[in-house]
């Protein structure tokens, strides 16, 4: 339970409805902001404006997937106006406060570390990742069929990065019939790949091998898909990009020659906000609890 534990929701999309219902119901004291469209009633749940007196009592500030930009702006999907995380917000909270978000940009991890204060990534967890994967790789099949005249079965599709992400998705691939090619960079994946009944290759190679394909899912966050790759591709293949933005693909190129190219980040949050909302919740309930149990010990 998270009896006393006061926890401030600052902004977020869907999956973060789930998020806060979870806590109301462990018992924290729930306060959220940038939730002013929200129709939703939570029993125990108190809105609030985000200012410093919100901030000065908070034991958990959540922030959404991605905390916030560079600048300090906080998506809020339910928010009637721009949302901004200031400098003096994170001053003004208690010194054994915990800021917790999916993942921090450079803004959020300097003013945490200016003052003190502990910052959580939540999808640093493997678990939090491995289960998050799911969602992400039914929203590329979703796409990968809304966007193409073919069936995935027996179609050649490629997956750059044997991540987390990665993983699940030529999984998913293999599943429904496709012939499944791995980029890899170590090769500990090339014999995992190989093992899985793929058709492994090495990232520096990608250039040789994309001639015939129908699909390429790249995971890696890096520019990785660049026209010189680009220029090899069948003009009907179709690229998702599931990295973080702005991904690894060269989309200006890719639309230049007509290969269609999207960037898809954020796929759980869209496709399965509510299944993606409680696994975030679960991982959050076990790591405020964990803070509760290292306070209390080292009292």
């Amino acid at each position: 339970m998270l009896t006393g534990v006061r926890t401030v929701f600052v902004g977020g999309d869907a999956r973060q409805i789930e998020v806060i219902r979870k806590c109301a119901e462990m018992d924290a004291s729930v306060m959220i902001a940038g939730f002013e469209k929200l129709q939703d009633s939570f029993q125990g749940v108190t809105r609030e404006t985000l200012s410093t007196e919100l901030m000065a009592d908070a034991d958990a500030l959540i922030l959404p997937v991605v905390g916030c930009d560079d600048e300090g702006r906080v998506s809020a999907l339910f928010s009637e106006g721009p949302l901004r995380l200031q400098e003096d917000h994170i001053a003004a909270m208690p010194k054994h406060g915990v800021v917790y978000t999916g993942m921090a940009k450079p803004y959020l991890r300097s003013l945490c570390d200016k003052y003190n204060i502990k910052l959580v990534e939540i999808f640093e967890r493997d678990d939090v990742a491995i289960y998050n994967s799911i969602p992400t790789a039914e929203g590329a099949l979703m796409m990968a069929i809304q966007n193409t005249d073919f069936t995935i079965h027996g179609s050649t599709s490629m997956v750059l990065g044997m991540g987390r992400t990665g993983f699940t998705m030529a999984r998913s691939l293999q599943g429904l019939g496709a012939n499944v090619m791995m980029g890899v960079r170590k090769s500990e994946h090339y014999a995992r790949a190989e093992e899985m009944g793929w058709k492994p290759f090495l990232i520096k190679d990608l250039g040789t091998h994309v001639a015939g394909i129908d699909l390429l899912f790249n995971t890696i966050p890096t520019m990785i898909v660049t026209a010189q790759i680009i220029s090899k591709m069948p003009r009907e293949a179709v690229i998702i990009d599931l990295a973080s933005a702005p991904g690894g693909c060269d989309f200006r190129y890719a639309e230049k020659r007509g290969i269609k190219a999207m960037l898809a980040p954020g796929l759980p949050g869209i496709v399965a906000p509510k299944t993606a909302g409680i696994i975030i919740a679960n991982a959050l309930v076990e790591l405020i609890s964990e803070e509760i149990k290292i306070r209390g010990d080292a009292k």
